[in-house]
């Protein structure tokens, strides 16, 4: 058994302590994930690691050198039982990295624990020893646990990449917990909130029993929801049996929360809905490639439109299914979707198969050119996935079906590669699928959405808004009008302007963003003066505004969309 030792004394200084006791092989190497599943994005944790050092049974220092990013080598070591010492620096406010002060301690241990090369799969021990003042602490985790003093707790791994896919938190809680068909789960929140826990409990405990009910089973026998309150933080990271997530305390569910939750409260609803959804379509539904994966580098994959863009269908669909919001508040949801879909220029320019495929380096690094090059695998993957589920209920099977199969294939150990989601709609159907999925995921082409809807009882119409002038997104600063987008088709662009501008002036007049609304409605050209960064320029603008595009959906058949919505 591997045996990690984790101390938190200088949490002042945002510090953990690991120390890491093993019995070595003749020339052991120790290394560090450079990602962390789930999150595509070489991420380099390894700079945060400091003053590694090696001793042996008789606490003689041994030499122990880095001699790769995150890999550091023991020499002549003759299967001693080896003790290796360092400190993490953990100021990482995220669901991927690793945080601890006086108020909460947080560690994904792919962050914070070395593996030892050629023992991935020995059976992991993990001592977590509070500091006297901070003992008060509860423990959330995915992982097996025990607790026999107060401030001391030991965790339990089968193996490494257990260990590295099982975050816990230390921290003044609130929780509950229930039970959602037969399994039991834990809803905990840390940081400063009001949170309506009745309410949370009741609203969760339907959302899972839904997604159970939806597969079948679930893949885990307990569940943790970890839930850090912030003032405008937000995203979540999944695990096999748990996820970790940050939100705005705003977003958690009030003491006079109504009866249909607001918009808030429905963004962290579907935040809890679609990391939950991961555990079958992620963890336990994997793309082949991904079943073993290389923590050292890029796992490519096309097929993130479905693990996440499927994913994105469903959690706010599981939301109507389970009765937490109503239809009219679906169908908003869904109108989000479609109209972020519509008012992203890069739609042209990037297929969702190259959107996937590109995760590692697009989506996680967003830039003021990013909406004009590409689409995002999680948005254009949700509408994916809605086309594919009218299709095929038009041809009397569902997405839903679809899903079941993808579980039992993987409960069979069966995966997923690049022709599974075509063989399966053939399966489902009778039908060839191949062209219809080619065109969804493999070009640019528009989808088929306005076909689709009138079908299951919605009329779909198009409109422009009116509301991005000149194809620029702005926002008002002390030094002037600061252009945070600007898009390629808009007279902005054209003019000369770009991103990162700030506009001075319009016409002589002092800019602002209600002067540029004005002037996009009354005036045919006009002058404006902008600073790129430290040089005055002049540019002559055409007016008219480049309008976004939005949609608008209506139930004209409620019969006809109920054979949809009501799954």
């Amino acid at each position: 058994m591997l045996h990690y030792q984790i101390e938190f004394d200088d949490y002042h200084q945002h510090l953990v302590h690991v120390t890491l006791r093993f019995l070595a092989n003749p020339t052991q190497v120790l290394s560090l994930p450079t990602w962390i599943p789930g999150s595509y994005l070489i991420r380099e944790f390894s700079k945060h690691i400091e003053s590694v050092r090696a001793y042996d049974e008789s606490g003689r220092v041994l030499k122990i050198q880095k001699f790769e990013k995150n890999k550091w080598r023991l020499f002549n070591t003759d299967h001693e039982f080896i003790t290796v010492e360092y400190d993490v620096y953990a100021y990482d406010l995220s669901v991927r990295g690793a945080y601890v002060d006086q108020n909460r301690l947080y560690v994904n241990p792919a962050c914070a624990c070395l593996g030892l090369d050629g023992q991935e799969e020995k059976e992991i021990e993990v001592e977590l020893f509070l500091p006297d003042e901070l003992k008060h602490f509860q423990l959330a985790t995915g992982l097996a646990s025990k607790s026999l003093v107060k401030g001391r707790y030991t965790l339990k791994a089968k193996n490494y990449a257990e260990l590295i896919d099982a975050p816990f938190e230390l921290a003044e809680q609130t929780r509950f917990s229930f039970n959602a068909e037969g399994i039991t789960h834990e809803f905990v929140v840390s940081g400063q909130h009001a949170m309506n826990a009745e309410r949370m409990q009741q609203d969760i405990e339907k959302i899972c029993a839904t997604e159970i009910k939806m597969f079948g089973s679930a893949p885990f026998a307990n569940y943790t929801f970890m839930t850090m309150a912030t003032g405008n933080s937000y995203g979540g990271l999944e695990h096999p049996n748990s996820t970790s997530l940050i939100t705005p305390r705003s977003d958690l569910p009030k003491v006079d929360e109504p009866v249909e939750p607001s918009e808030d409260y429905q963004r962290f609803l579907g935040l809890c809905s679609h990391e939950y959804f991961h555990s079958w379509l992620v963890k336990f539904i994997r793309p082949e490639n991904l079943v073993n994966y290389d923590l050292n580098k890029e796992s490519y994959t096309t097929l993130l439109w479905v693990f996440e863009g499927f994913t994105s269908y469903y959690d706010d669909l599981i939301l109507l299914r389970s009765g937490v919001v109503s239809q009219e508040s679906y169908l908003k949801l869904l109108k989000t979707q479609i109209d972020r879909y519509l008012q992203n220029p890069g739609r042209h320019v990037q297929t969702v198969a190259e959107s996937s495929f590109d995760a590692w380096v697009k989506f996680y690094r967003q830039d003021e050119n990013s909406n004009n090059a590409g689409t995002s695998y999680y948005n254009k993957g949700c509408l994916v996935a809605l086309c594919l589920d009218l299709g095929l209920r038009l041809r009397g099977s569902s997405l839903d079906a679809l899903m079941r199969k993808l579980y039992e294939n993987a409960q069979k150990g069966v995966q997923v590669h690049e022709r599974t989601i075509v063989e399966l709609c053939n399966e489902l159907t009778g039908d060839n699928w191949i062209e219809q999925i080619n065109h969804l995921i493999n070009t640019v082409d528009e989808l088929p959405l306005d076909q689709l809807f009138p079908e299951f009882g919605l009329s779909y119409s198009l409109k422009n808004d009116k509301s991005l002038p000149f194809g620029m997104k702005v926002v008002d600063k002390p030094e002037g009008v600061l252009i945070q987008q600007i898009r390629r088709d808009g007279a902005a662009a054209q003019a000369g302007l770009s991103a990162n501008d700030v506009i001075l002036a319009i016409d002589g007049l002092k800019a602002s963003e209600k002067l540029l609304a004005q002037y996009a409605k009354c005036k045919e050209t006009f002058t404006i003066f902008a600073f790129r960064r430290d040089e005055l320029m002049q540019f002559e603008v055409q007016a008219g505004e480049t309008g976004l595009t939005t949609v608008e959906l209506k139930v004209e058949d409620q019969t006809k969309a109920d054979a949809w919505l009501k799954a």
